[in-house]
């Protein structure tokens, strides 16, 4: 074999974790040591690759045949022949032209039938007593002209699938050329160079010797002497197109190969370093040699794997799942850990605390304290008429009691309709608070089940009971808020200590509005929004720190509030708020939430601009906005009332009329001052009550349902085993998450035991930047070489040979022949068999 027998052991572990990883879309994560095959179209690469098996398995033809990136891993077995593919687990292929066919069909299953290409890899292991334990990777040969449904950046595509592979450190590049062709212009070379100038990673592989012109040969660049590599090259001898199409047999071509070696006077030196054996067995010594330089991080990513992998099989285990294989006596107890998991999840998520906090928006128990504080108190003030609507009303009422008669006195009756009227409009509010908290709760509740979506049955039945009695308690929430706005009218209670009363008349003629009497300025709101027409070209929009006030609005250049760009006095002024898409629209639009404020009698808001556009981040901040200014008494705008009603013959406002009769207006004026006092204290009522009536009959409900009463209701809705069966994606992502662990073991547990015992053969020592000279066509005899070039060559054969072994290694190392025991031959660099002399120290590895 190798000579490495210890450290040929980590190739089939090397290529069971490139398995595992690959079935679970990772093969990205570790660079795993391999050998990609890189060369242009026709160049010989499949029939490099088959000799190497020795069987006709590829697909062939004119133009790109290979599609698709193929990772070949050959395994060494004492009997038998046969292949497997990832994607067909459990069929062996003992045909080699059925691993043909199913090559050709996979592709097109990915790629369609008409030459498009795709980088997800096809992997396939060749099990043989012919083969070395080998990864080749065959890529898609360079091509520079699209045929078929290839896209015109065919040749860029199928470079940048090449460079995936080939620019991992980890990854050897072997490189094919023709020799036929000019070596200067090998495509594969080119590649190679780029990412590997130093030429530590690539190998050389001249194809197509035999079909040379007559005269010529490539002695010089297989021994090195021509575009040198660290690694050197290694010429091969493939089948015909005759052959191939009569069927020969490899082996029978492997011996012609052999004996063309040795006859063609230019090659007879380098028989014993050449063909596809030689080819053969240096490819799995370069590999064994370069899996152990990449050990201490191949090492070091396997157990960062590992470690990420280890609370997820931890949790397998624990629920019986070991191996791959469920313990299906553990499926209740199973149940039992993942309904305690949505109820620890339920709790954190409502009351706050634990581990996973989300830092990018409100939820849960957040969201909620808003919908209590912020938003549902601006719903309420929504409702409110201004004063204008509400003298008028008021007015109506008075009139139309006294009817026909002139009215003396104040009617108490004006103020009780006028009242229930008010009170009437908070039932839409608070049914609207409710409806967003049972939103919230329903998201809490699909979060925390989302994370057993690996048991969909269990998750169906929980969202369906959980949801049922969230409806429920919805239900009896939105009953019992409907019952608290009839209670409250059905008596009116004058009597309240925080009512004005018919003793404070004096006081109540100097109230303009009771919200507002003895209260100070307050702080409401503080965030950023952005404007467009603040001191900014038109169209321009920047970002404000904006701090709202009860009785003002002030902004900012930022939140440190020492730059105060303007303060806005808020009285009388209006709002409307609403959403809109930015220029461009379409799929790349984004909607725009925008609030404007503005005075409703057309006059100016602040300097020249009648109004102030600000525009919230998304729809969250807008509504949260509009509730402060709600709150501050900035109310929505509404339009006015069709003319005819609001106007008469003369086209003069008809409530203004009413204010023509001094004794009206002074009783529209007490009316309207007990009615905001008495809605001031009902308003607080139900600023304080409705959240409280939801917290008890939904929020508590809900936490206390989820923890004592979702296990009874699930055994009751079915078989626990039943509810616990898995989805088979599920299934198969757990016996590839477990197979990928179990692969990583042993990959660390083989290191471990080779690492130490083992030794490699040292990389030979790199070329001298005088020896990269610009290659002549392989089509030069060497003959005609001048001799200047022989001399050189001379004295690069001398410099290209190996370092001489370390004292505490081996002394001698195998042949190409096992059990030879003459000395070893020349690498394939080239080079004379002498020790160097005594003076030249070795150089390390």
């Amino acid at each position: 074999m190798s000579g490495n027998v210890g450290m040929e052991a980590l190739i089939p572990i090397v290529n069971k974790v490139q398995d595992a990883f690959t079935q679970v879309g990772m093969n990205s994560v570790i660079d795993l040591p391999q050998i990609a095959v890189v060369g242009g179209q026709s160049a010989g690469k499949s029939s490099v690759l088959e000799n190497c098996v020795g069987k006709d398995f590829l697909p062939r033809g004119s133009g790109i045949v290979t599609r698709r990136p193929l990772i070949l891993q050959l395994n060494y077995v004492e009997k038998g022949e046969w292949g497997e593919f990832l994607h067909a687990k459990g069929k062996k292929f003992t045909d080699f032209d059925e691993i043909r066919r199913e090559i050709e069909a996979e592709t097109d299953r990915m790629t369609g039938s008409n030459k498009g290409i795709s980088d997800i890899p096809i992997n396939l292991r060749v099990f043989s007593p012919h083969v070395l334990n080998l990864t080749l990777i065959d890529l898609p040969g360079i091509t520079k002209v699209p045929i078929g449904d290839q896209p015109p950046d065919i040749e860029f595509q199928i470079r940048g699938m090449i460079m995936q592979f080939i620019s991992k450190p980890s990854c050897l590049i072997l490189a094919v050329t023709p020799a036929n062709s000019d070596l200067a212009n090998s495509d594969a070379l080119k590649l190679a160079k780029e990412v590997d100038p130093e030429g530590i990673r690539t190998i050389g592989v001249l194809t197509k010797l035999d079909l040379m012109d007559d005269g010529t040969d490539a002695k010089d660049i297989l021994d090195n002497k021509i575009l040198p590599l660290r690694r050197g090259y290694i010429g091969v001898v493939n089948r015909s197109q005759r052959d191939i199409e009569g069927k020969k047999d490899i082996k029978q071509a492997q011996a012609a190969e052999r004996k063309y070696f040795l006859s063609h006077p230019s090659y007879r030196h380098l028989a014993e370093r050449a063909g596809t054996a030689f080819l053969q067995k240096t490819l799995n010594q370069q590999l064994t040699n370069h899996i152990r330089e990449v050990l201490p991080n191949l090492r070091s990513k396997l157990e960062q794997q590992l470690t990420a992998m280890e609370s997820e099989v931890k949790e397998f285990k624990n629920l019986g799942m070991s191996g791959g294989r469920e313990d299906k006596s553990a499926r209740p107890r199973m149940m039992m850990q993942m309904v305690n998991r949505v109820t620890h999840d339920f709790e954190e998520m409502i009351e706050g605390g634990g581990n996973h906090v989300d830092t990018t928006s409100l939820s849960g128990g957040a969201k909620i304290n808003t919908i209590f504080h912020f938003r549902f108190p601006g719903y309420l003030n929504e409702g409110r008429l201004d004063e204008k609507e509400l003298r008028k009303e008021i007015g109506f009422a008075i009139r139309n009691i006294h009817g026909v008669r002139s009215g003396l006195f104040t009617p108490d009756a004006a103020f009780e309709m006028t009242v229930k009227r008010q009170i009437e409009t908070l039932a839409p509010p608070s049914m609207k608070c409710i409806q967003q908290v049972s939103t919230e709760l329903h998201e809490v509740i699909m979060k925390c089940i989302d994370k057993i979506k690996n048991y969909p049955r269990l998750q169906a039945e929980i969202d369906n009971l959980v949801s049922g009695y969230l409806r429920e308690c919805e239900t009896n929430c939105r009953e019992q808020i409907q019952q608290l706005v009839e209670v409250e009218l059905s008596y009116i209670n004058t009597n309240h200590d925080d009512f004005i009363g018919f003793n404070s008349t004096a006081k109540d003629e100097s109230v303009k509005d009771v919200q507002n009497v003895g209260a100070e300025s307050q702080l409401i709101k503080k965030g950023w929004l952005s404007t467009t027409n603040v001191g900014l070209t038109k169209g321009l929009s920047r970002e404000y720190w904006f701090v709202l006030y009860t009785d003002a609005l002030a902004w900012f250049k930022d939140e440190s509030e020492r730059d105060q760009k303007y303060y806005l006095t808020i009285d009388g002024v209006k709002m409307k708020s609403s959403e809109e898409e930015e220029e461009g629209g379409g799929l790349f639009g984004h909607r725009k939430f925008k609030i404007q404020l503005f005075h409703p009698n057309a006059r100016y808001l602040f300097r020249e601009y009648r109004e102030l556009t600000l525009y919230a981040k998304d729809e969250d901040d807008m509504e949260d906005w509009r509730a402060s200014f709600l709150r501050a008494g900035i109310y929505t705008h509404r339009s006015q009332m069709d003319m005819e009603d609001l106007e008469d013959e003369d086209h003069k406002p008809k409530f203004e009329r009413l204010f023509e009769d001094p004794q009206l207006e002074r009783q529209v004026e007490v009316i309207r001052t007990y009615v905001n006092s008495y809605m001031a204290i009902v308003r607080k009522t139900f600023k304080d009550i409705v959240p409280k009536h939801i917290m008890c009959l939904m929020v508590n409900k809900m936490k206390v349902f989820i923890e004592i009463e979702l296990m009874p209701s699930l055994y009751g809705a079915g078989n626990p085993a039943e509810l616990m069966e898995e989805s088979e994606d599920e299934i198969r992502r757990r016996q590839e998450l477990l197979g990928m662990y179990d692969a990583c073991k042993d990959a660390l547990k083989t290191i471990s035991e080779v690492t130490a015992k083992t030794s490699s053969t040292p990389l030979p020592a790199p070329i001298p930047s005088n020896n990269h000279h610009s290659a002549p066509s392989p089509n030069m005899n060497a003959s005609r070489m001048p001799k200047s070039d022989s001399a050189h060559s001379l004295s690069q054969s001398q410099r290209s040979r190996p370092p001489p072994d370390l004292p505490n290694r081996p002394t001698g190392r195998p042949g190409p022949t096992a059990g030879a025991t003459r000395p070893a031959p020349a690498p394939p660099g080239g080079g004379s068999r002498r020790p160097p002399p005594p003076s030249r120290p070795a150089r390390p590895n």
